[in-house]
């Protein structure tokens, strides 16, 4: 009897693991695809905040559940531009888990993206080092959009970290203040193959970029090489 319990559990851990892999692979390909559908609208990120970002945090498809008073749960990837300062190519992906009972009441209550656009040194520390709550351990501000913000993008640029939706094609800054943003170490640990701390993942180039995650990297190299945050 113990040896058969056995062999179903051996059994249902490998068919498992396939399925696991192509989840985050999905996770990962989705994060590009919105993130390239985003900065390819008119009024998107302003170009200058996303020039002077030190990480972006991509959360696809959050959708509300009802749990009680209700609430909402995203998975989704954490790149860096690469080194301790933060101003190397972006590199290797986190990733991170977005959850609160405001996120999923933003537009209706629809399916939504996120984009997070980390701002400095000290919201990405944050991140990199615990559990996050928006608006409490980090700053966190609704992002101006479109080419030209102008005065609101001067006022944003003071926040740790710049928030946007987008649903049924809308996007828009939003407020996430409430929601928590923690990092996701059994994905990491699928994408990997083995279990990294997301601040050696992000900063320490201990791992290379996975093949899911390179159109992700690839947009944001070309959309944004350099960091001129302290220009």
């Amino acid at each position: 009897m113990k040896t058969t319990v056995f062999a179903c559990c051996v059994l249902a851990a490998l068919l498992g693991a396939p399925l696991l892999a192509q989840k985050e692979m999905d996770r990962l390909q989705n994060s590009a695809t919105v993130l390239k559908e985003i900065l390819g609208m008119p009024d998107s990120i302003p170009k200058e905040l996303l020039d002077r970002a030190e990480c972006v945090i991509v959360i696809p498809s959050v959708k509300k559940f009802a749990m009680g008073v209700g609430g909402s749960y995203g998975r989704g990837v954490m790149d860096c531009r690469g080194g301790q300062t933060f101003d190397g190519p972006w590199g290797s992906p986190a990733m991170v888990i977005l959850e609160g009972g405001s996120i999923g009441l933003q537009l209706g209550g629809q399916a939504i993206d996120y984009v997070l656009l980390v701002m400095n040194d000290r919201g990405a520390d944050s991140i990199l080092s615990s559990k996050v709550k928006l608006g409490g351990d980090a700053s966190a501000a609704a992002g101006p959009k479109g080419r030209t913000a102008g005065a609101s993008t001067h006022i944003a640029m003071r926040a740790e970290i710049l928030t946007y939706s987008r649903s049924r094609g809308l996007f828009a800054g939003v407020s996430l203040e409430g929601s928590t943003l923690r990092q996701d170490s059994d994905g990491d640990e699928v994408v990997y193959g083995k279990k990294v701390a997301a601040r050696e993942i992000v900063l320490g180039g201990v791992v290379a970029v996975p093949a899911g995650a390179q159109p992700l990297v690839d947009l944001l190299n070309q959309h944004s090489p350099h960091n001129l945050s302290n220009k």
